[in-house]
């Protein structure tokens, strides 16, 4: 008997797991605070540091301008944060699944896109046109129009992760033990959580979610609406590009910045890229802005994303019950 609930356990935790949620495992979690302690995350920024010194320090020299040593340097220490998270934190686990779960369902992008898009084109193209921006997105070098672009992710991320948490309020306050049947159906806890809906009047354990488990949610649901304002922006992109291709005559752009385009990749010129990558970023911005304050696409997207994260927490307090016992 010891030895099938064990099993069972088992069973759970790799389901957890597979379903992007390696923090409800608690041998994981544990092992997860321990590296997020602040000890280990000065080491980690210390190893940024030393690595990020020297590709800065070359990269500005090779091109001759600061602004490129200081981007790269900030994006070696970003790449070594970013490392850390995927291989020490787990979080390729979590990315991996959500990644997933959104590119399974862009049909659900429809809806969404087809109100927010055009009037966003509307707007954004007539700035495209606009000869104040060309000055400013076609002048930019590489390293400060890189920061530029950081800097409206940095923001966009900023925003979803104040808003993204609202979703996740009524899972733990509604939660019931008769629900628990239900929701774990097709789980590998099914049968435990049929016992405990017949044993008990009211839940084993307590199911509120905090810490990193709270988290790990948070940022399943973070992933999945980066890799949708991704792929607009993505799609926002490739619009300017054939726009300006078709509407922009190299003669027009010379008088607006002053000088003859810059050839990039055959008839495509280094300024609309700049000007086009610019835009696509601030697109990207304006869109998970959008996503998360429209009704609409959040009953659309979330409803499927977070039925999948309420059956994880009706899991989690079956799996917390079996651990107890």
């Amino acid at each position: 008997m010891v030895d099938g609930r064990a099993a069972d356990v088992r069973a759970a935790e790799d389901w957890f797991v597979a379903n992007g949620l390696p923090y409800f495992v608690d041998h994981i979690r544990d092992a997860v605070a321990k590296r997020l302690r602040p000890a280990r995350l000065l080491a980690v920024l210390l190893v940024g540091i030393v690595l990020a010194t020297p590709i800065g320090i070359g990269v500005g020299l090779w091109a001759d301008h600061w602004s490129y040593g200081l981007s790269s340097a900030l994006t070696a220490v970003a790449v070594v944060f970013g490392l850390y998270a995927l291989l020490a934190l787990r979080a390729w686990l979590w990315i991996r699944w959500a990644a997933g779960q959104t590119l399974g369902s862009l049909s659900l992008m429809v809806p969404l896109v087809t109100r927010a898009l055009p009037l966003l084109l509307l707007f954004i193209t007539f700035l495209f046109i606009n000869a104040e921006v060309w000055q400013v997105g076609a002048t930019l070098d590489g390293g400060i129009m890189w920061a530029a672009v950081m800097l409206f992710a940095a923001f966009a991320v900023g925003f979803l992760l104040s808003r993204l948490p609202e979703e996740l309020d009524a899972f733990d306050r509604d939660l019931g033990v008769d629900g628990l049947a239900g929701a774990c159906r097709g789980t590998p806890l099914e049968e435990e959580a049929a016992l405990l809906r017949e044993t008990h009047s009211a839940l084993p354990v307590a199911a509120e979610v905090t810490g990193l488990q709270k988290a790990n949610l948070v940022l399943v649901l973070l992933v999945a609406q980066i890799v949708q304002v991704l792929l607009l922006s993505l799609s926002v992109f490739a619009f300017f590009i054939l726009f300006g291709l078709v509407a922009m005559d190299d003669s027009v752009i010379e008088i607006w910045v002053g000088h003859p385009p810059e050839t990039f990749i055959g008839p495509i010129s280094r300024e609309l890229v700049q000007v086009s990558v610019f835009l696509a970023a601030f697109s990207g911005l304006y869109f998970a802005v959008y996503a998360v304050t429209d009704e609409l696409y959040r009953k659309q997207f979330f409803t499927t994303i977070t039925r999948e994260l309420e059956r994880a927490v009706s899991a989690r307090v079956v799996y917390r019950s079996m651990r107890q016992r």
